[in-house]
């Protein structure tokens, strides 16, 4: 686009001051009336360019423009799912904000529909009812607008679990690293397949890769990962890691491979199904929760 800069009026320079002023930046009401880009209306750009982390200037250029129609954006503006390049503005971190507080981990609010994103939007969705398709739209809006006592004013308090990695961290991680995963059983075999889409969507570059057994791990692989849910048999010598929400599982799975005698380490996985009291069941929520604690740590765990 061609800046708009001072002098110039019309309907393009009305639309920047409402965006503005929207968002408490202050323009003087006679270059409102008259959609004048004014004194004021460019020293609102420049102080919103100097928040935003971009260059110094008083005109609105294409990276300028691009932000502020980011930050207008009120949560319920548009439907919210994960695709590439990722949604982001006000209003996605405005949702990673609500999640946090009501106990639906998104992970950093970094503005972001990322993987997190998605998996809490599915949580959430699931405990109101809905289907945890993880595509936020009016009826997901309205559940969170009547929780709005609850989350109103509060902010987020602890770590968020699910977000320890940072999206970049992970993207970058699984572009310049191979690992291969397969599954012993059906629950298993899910939760890879998630796991996978998650990676798939992290990074389009993504080295992880879904392979149907051990016999099939690719020259390049940095290690396959085995996922189970039952106990390692007696006998094997595989390394063997069960997971739990512990901040030291991206360290057990890095040790395990470390330790591997294998030229290409094979670490198996096994997913704690809840110990005694298992009653049979496994959620949809419970599969997108082990494969975003899973894709963080194997991230974490690859991290160089």
């Amino acid at each position: 686009m061609e800046p708009i800069t001072r002098g110039m009026t019309g309907a393009a320079v009305e639309d920047i001051q409402e965006r503005l002023c929207s968002i408490s930046y202050a323009i003087d009401e006679s270059e409102r009336e008259r959609q004048e880009y004014g004194l004021s209306t460019a020293t609102a750009v420049a102080h919103f360019r100097l928040d935003h982390g971009l260059s110094l200037g008083e005109e609105v250029d294409s990276a300028t423009w691009v932000a502020l129609v980011d930050e207008t954006y009120k949560m319920g503006d548009r439907t919210l799912y994960l695709r590439l390049p990722n949604f982001h503005g006000a209003d996605v971190r405005q949702l990673q904000h609500c999640l946090n507080i009501l106990g639906f981990s998104a992970g950093e609010e970094d503005g972001l529909y990322g993987p997190y994103t998605e998996a809490a939007v599915k949580e959430f969705q699931e405990s109101m009812g809905e289907l945890p398709d993880g595509m936020a739209f009016p009826d997901t809006f309205d559940a969170i607008e009547r929780l709005h006592h609850v989350w109103a004013g509060k902010s987020a308090s602890g770590p968020h679990p699910l977000g320890s990695m940072g999206f970049a961290r992970a993207a970058n991680v699984l572009e310049n690293v191979s690992i291969s995963i397969t599954a012993e059983d059906p629950i298993s075999r899910n939760v890879a397949g998630r796991i996978w889409n998650l990676a798939s969507a992290t990074n389009e570059r993504s080295g992880l890769d879904i392979i149907e057994s051990i016999d099939r791990k690719r020259p390049d692989d940095s290690a396959v990962l085995v996922l189970a849910t039952t106990p390692l048999a007696d006998g094997s010598n595989l390394p063997n890691v069960v997971v739990d929400e512990s901040s030291s599982l991206a360290m057990r799975i890095r040790t395990a491979c470390e330790v591997s005698k294998d030229e290409v380490p094979v670490v198996r996985i096994e997913l704690s199904l809840g110990g005694p009291n298992y009653n049979g069941t496994f959620t949809v929520s419970d599969a997108q929760t082990y494969a975003v604690m899973l894709l963080d740590a194997i991230c974490a765990a690859f991290d160089s």
